[in-house]
């Protein structure tokens, strides 16, 4: 592989893996969180993606259909709660169940598989718009030409502007964990018996954490709907276990001592995993069809490294141990 080829697959990967970070963000506020296994994610992806798409094809403003977007991911997350807080249904089943029914929904918002938008005003053609009147890209690109690289991104427009945009939801998802509504939901996650014996509404703390989660989930299939310029009812398959690969792999290359450096963890293992697999592909015996089997290897990789290393560091503290009374014994004898 060329530098020239290393590059710009790095920069494709940063690009989507910084959009995908709010989907992990969103996963990560509901199997971190509130220990909440919801499969939901894989159809309030979609639901984002074609909510935005059908209401930017109807003449809606971009951002409006955003809005939209996000609020059908909270509605889809708020169902999800109310049928296992309410109904008394399986968490697990409940995502299941509710997963299964926005296949169904999404088709019928967008009335067909599909929807293009190639021809519509999304919010990056926009902001690129803007963003070359600025001239920024043609200083970035003149910096990366004297390093001797030949090809060039497009534009950086989406890529920084999503990095803020990324780091805001960031912090506001940080501030809003450390407050009295963001304890409570976290009290709910580790110990749901005790956070309601002092009597916390632990059904609403639920409905309303998966809510937030798959808003944020919504909120990435609309943005990753905008920029591929389409959206299609079987492109949320297998997003819960991209959102996992990159909590995961997040948690075990940047540590999670913190709130704040757990969430920015996840967005940094969002943006390793599409590197990743970026390079992967590159492989010249790998496919793009292998794509799912590469997320498997990696989530695979990324949860037995770390318990393989504890062992090591085990065996080799007991081990010291094992020395040090041999050493004690003998010097007890002598």
């Amino acid at each position: 592989m060329s530098f020239d080829s290393f590059f710009i697959s790095t920069f494709g990967a940063v690009e989507s893996g910084i959009i995908y970070a709010l989907m992990a963000l969103g996963v990560y506020l509901s199997f971190r969180i509130l220990d909440f296994p919801d499969l939901t994610v894989d159809g309030s992806f979609v639901t984002g993606g074609a909510v935005a798409a059908i209401s930017i094809v109807n003449g809606v403003p971009p951002v409006l259909a955003t809005i939209y977007a996000v609020l059908a991911g909270f509605l889809a997350g708020v169902v999800t709660g109310i049928l296992n807080t309410k109904g008394k249904i399986n968490p697990l089943l409940s995502g299941i169940l509710m997963m299964i029914a926005l296949y169904s929904i999404n088709l019928r918002i967008m009335g067909k598989p599909n929807v293009s938008l190639l021809n519509e005003s999304t919010m990056f053609n926009q902001v690129e718009g803007f963003w070359a009147a600025l001239g920024i890209d043609d200083f970035l690109n003149n910096m990366i030409t004297s390093m001797g690289i030949g090809i060039l991104p497009q534009t950086w427009a989406i890529v920084i502007i999503m990095i803020v945009v990324t780091l805001a939801i960031k912090f506001i998802t940080d501030y809003f964990l450390k407050t009295e509504v963001g304890l409570a939901l976290r009290a709910t996650g580790d110990n749901e018996k005790m956070i309601r014996s002092f009597s916390a509404n632990t059904d609403i703390l639920t409905i309303v954490g998966l809510g937030i989660s798959n808003a944020l989930v919504a909120l990435s299939g609309a943005l990753i709907a905008q920029q591929g310029g389409f959206t299609d009812v079987s492109m949320g398959i297998g997003m819960i276990v991209i959102g996992l690969a990159s909590v995961i792999i997040g948690e075990a290359l940047f540590g999670t001592k913190t709130i704040a450096r757990t969430t920015l963890a996840v967005i940094g293992g969002a943006i390793v995993y599409r590197w990743v697999l970026a390079m992967a592909l590159k492989v010249e015996f790998l496919e793009t069809g292998d794509a799912k089997l590469i997320t498997s290897v990696i989530v695979i990789v990324a949860l037995v490294t770390p318990k393989i290393i504890a062992s090591s560091k085990e065996a080799n503290r007991k081990r010291k141990k094992r020395a040090m009374l041999s050493s004690r014994e003998e010097g007890n004898s002598a």
